[in-house]
């Protein structure tokens, strides 16, 4: 049997985890039986819900699930073991930094409000990170389904609490719906106060997508980004740029942007030069978590340990962690790199 350097043990940052899809599938269902949620039969049977987002009917269906799971976080001890369990999942996978994305306006109307929920979340962060000793912060999302002044409203409060972990910004859901530049002044009002703008763009929507999140809100990272291979002169202007962009493979298969594994064009950014953050997106509905991004990569791509290696670094670089927390990462992946095969 031949023996391999184990993913697990890179030494890397998780730059793409949203708040419900981190959930453990154990949890899911022990929260839902604590206060006594019906949940669909997709979300109980132990395997990953079959998810196909490429029209607005399969889309609708994720978000209802997504949804249902969201459902069953209701009080401050359901997010506190949430935080937790994500921080213990990502150190099992070899993550020394992690920016979870929440839009907490979603979870308001059962915490007390827009700013408890707030508050309840970045506690829930400050101590799992101070207990488990992973680097932990919070990317606040606005929603682009909603209205524009709702995104105004959370770019005030996201920065407002930017010393208290939160490090980035950006706009999640269908980026076939809107437009970008709707949310411009969201964008700049997070940007004016510190933070790094990490819109999503390029998954369900093409490469005119990523071109919009960096014209009109000036991101810094693209959340997902993968359909940029689609376009030379962009694969090109992201690589000069350096920016990077948060891939996440199974997450593009099990929603139907790519037929397999190796379908995925990671190789065609990688050589274009173009900065990734390999991403576990939202596990508890796409069944695999940051690892098994790593292991995509060398099983369908025939990436190698020195590759696989450069892509830790990336994601540690594009990361809002403190420059000794980099430096320490950093260092690991080239201790993994040269440390003999067992």
């Amino acid at each position: 049997m031949e023996h391999v350097r184990k993913v697990s043990e890179l030494p890397k940052a998780h730059l793409h985890l949203h708040f419900t899809g981190s959930m453990r599938h154990t949890t899911l269902l022990e929260l839902a039986d604590k206060h006594g949620i019906h949940l669909p039969d997709a979300l109980t049977s132990g395997e990953p819900p079959k998810l196909r987002a490429t029209d607005e009917r399969g889309w609708f269906r994720f978000q209802r699930l997504y949804d249902a799971a969201r459902s069953c976080l209701r009080d401050p001890e359901d997010i506190q073991r949430l935080v937790r369990e994500a921080a213990e999942e990502d150190l099992k996978d070899g993550s020394g930094w992690l920016e979870i994305q929440v839009d907490p306006t979603s979870y308001a109307p059962r915490l007390g409000g827009l700013i408890p929920a707030l508050e309840i979340i970045l506690d829930a962060v400050d101590t799992a990170s101070r207990e488990t000793g992973l680097g932990m912060r919070v990317l606040v999302a606005a929603n682009r389904m909603k209205h524009p002044l709702d995104a105004r409203t959370l770019a005030r409060l996201a920065v407002r609490y930017a010393d208290r972990g939160i490090v980035g910004f950006g706009l999640s859901n269908d980026e076939r719906r809107g437009m970008a530049r709707d949310f411009d002044r969201a964008f700049a009002i997070a940007r004016e106060g510190g933070l790094l703008a990490a819109p999503h763009g390029g998954e369900l929507a093409g490469s005119a997508s990523i071109r919009d999140c960096l014209d009109d809100l000036h991101a810094s990272r693209i959340g997902h980004g993968v359909r940029a291979a689609e376009d030379p002169r962009l694969l090109k202007r992201l690589a000069d740029r350096g920016i990077t962009c948060e891939v996440c493979p199974a997450s593009n298969v099990a929603l139907g942007v790519y037929e397999k594994p190796e379908d995925v064009p990671l190789r065609t950014l990688f050589e274009a030069g173009v900065p990734m953050a390999l991403g576990a997106d939202d596990p508890l509905l796409f069944g695999s978590r940051l690892a098994a991004q790593y292991d995509i990569a060398r099983l369908h791509h025939g990436f190698t340990d020195a590759e696989l290696a450069e892509l830790a670094r990336q994601s540690v670089r594009a990361s809002a962690a403190p420059p000794d927390i980099k430096e320490k990462l950093l260092s690991g992946a080239d201790d993994w790199l040269t440390a003999p095969v067992a």
